[in-house]
């Protein structure tokens, strides 16, 4: 597997050596005339105000949200979810500032991310444990970072390096672009990010063809020392109504267990079979499948074969349907959908803690933290499934105010209970009672308000 990785490493070095530079910028487009602005994933903008600017266009995007419980845990803790951190409070989910810069055919684009995501995504990545200096902290506040060049290719050519976003899962990380606030555990329960090298060679106008070579699986490091390998292939109906994606991934993510390989691919499709435009009732109608399914196998599991229990199925299937409906001189939308997932040995279950503590078990980089661990040995059961609807009301282009339903359910105990997951009080000061557990349960109903900004 490493002389495949050094003759693959070669060979894109001399493919990238015959390429011609210094050209003037492409004429060919790609993507150029192809609405994309209904989306699920996307941005719905069709431009931004920034957009006459020569070098560089700004982009800032804030996410503020309320979550409100049924369960009403005391200690106000969300936990399985990467898009919401606390029950009956006003938050700042997220913050994001930066932009894109072009000159002379250099691409870079940098975008800073502050509030509650910076916590929720970087604690489910156990590859900083590896080794010194704190990664986690090093990169919390950047969605993305990563420079490059574009070569005039057919429809362009861009070979880029550092942090990007992965869409692994459909959704997009930034909500501003997905039609339900809390995604799926198809989205929510596959990577949110990238660490590495990624080449998009555009053939076409309405294709795109994307190899990886990363750290890993949503890991700013490498959990061993193989990087993890992956593809996309994206095409796109010149009349701007359908769209077909196909996201792979092969690479070893457990942690200090090198023998055992995962694989995953994600695969959605998107189709928009109404639109009216300038319609002040019904102008568009639109609905996003997407499927997953994946597996590990080797170092003590087994893939999707489970006959042994001394070498159990470890493996990954869930599915996620949305439709979507515009009204209002597209000013209104109502979405409505959900999805499940199976995830025998809980892999890319993202895994609630127990009273909170500074480390997961330092004899087991992968554990979740906390001194009462959520369970994620080899085979252990793991089957959830959601639905989810809501109203959007968009003035204009760049402001989205969401108002959200939710109800989500496991086969085991897993969602934050009235107890709570931090102490008996709440509070993460109180000393723990010796019989005080987490309370976790099997199911959660949440109202969910967001007020969704992009300039």
């Amino acid at each position: 597997m490493s002389r495949m990785i050094h003759y693959l490493v070669l060979l894109t070095a001399w493919m990238l050596w015959q390429l011609p530079v210094g050209a003037q910028s492409p004429s060919k487009v790609p993507f150029q005339g192809i609405d994309q602005t209904w989306q699920n994933g996307a941005d719905r903008r069709d431009s931004s105000v920034f957009s006459e600017a020569k070098y560089f266009i700004p982009s800032v995007l804030l996410d503020i949200n309320y979550n409100y419980s049924f369960n009403a845990p005391i200690d106000n803790t969300v936990v399985g979810s990467t898009a919401l951190a606390r029950h009956n409070e006003v938050q700042l989910s997220a913050l994001h500032v930066g932009g894109d810069f072009t000159y002379d055919h250099m691409r870079a684009r940098v975008m800073l991310q502050f509030g509650t995501r910076t916590t929720l995504v970087p604690r489910n990545d156990y590859s900083s444990y590896r080794g010194q200096y704190d990664l986690a902290s090093v990169y919390r506040y950047l969605s993305e970072a990563y420079a490059g060049y574009q070569f005039d290719v057919a429809y362009g050519l861009n070979v880029d390096a550092g942090l990007f976003l992965s869409y692994i899962g459909l959704n997009s990380y930034f909500q501003q672009e997905n039609w339900e606030y809390q995604a799926s555990y198809t989205s929510d329960n596959t990577p949110w990010f990238f660490n590495g090298i990624r080449i998009q060679f555009y053939p076409a106008k309405n294709l795109k063809i994307e190899p990886w070579i990363i750290n890993g699986w949503q890991s700013y490091g490498k959990f061993n020392s193989m990087p993890g390998l992956g593809g996309s292939i994206l095409w796109m109906s010149e009349d701007s109504n359908l769209k077909l994606i196909t996201n792979n991934y092969y690479g070893t993510d457990a942690a200090g267990i090198p023998d055992r390989v995962r694989f995953h691919s994600d695969n959605s499709v998107l189709a928009r079979y109404l639109h009216r435009p300038g319609s002040k009732g019904i102008s568009q109608m639109a609905f996003s499948i997407t499927g997953d399914i994946g597996f590990e196998k080797g170092g003590g599991v087994n893939g999707f074969s489970g006959s042994d229990p001394a070498n159990p199925a470890q493996y990954f299937t869930s599915l996620m349907v949305y439709h979507r409906l515009w009204f209002g001189a597209k000013k209104y939308a109502w979405t409505v959908g959900g999805g499940f997932m199976e995830n025998p040995g809980r892999y890319l279950v993202l895994l609630p803690s127990g009273q909170a503590s500074p480390l997961p078990d330092p004899n087991n980089p992968s554990a979740t933290a906390g001194q009462f661990p959520f369970s994620a040995n080899p085979g252990d059961p793991f089957r959830a499934w959601d639905v989810s609807t809501n109203i959007d009301f968009m003035p204009n282009p760049g402001l989205t105010l969401r108002a959200e339903w939710v109800y989500r359910e496991a086969s085991v105990p897993y969602f934050a209970g009235h107890g709570g997951v931090t102490s008996q009080t709440g509070y993460a000061t109180s000393p723990l009672d010796p019989s005080w557990r987490p309370d976790l349960v099997k199911s959660e109903a949440k109202v969910i308000v967001a007020l969704l900004f992009r300039m």
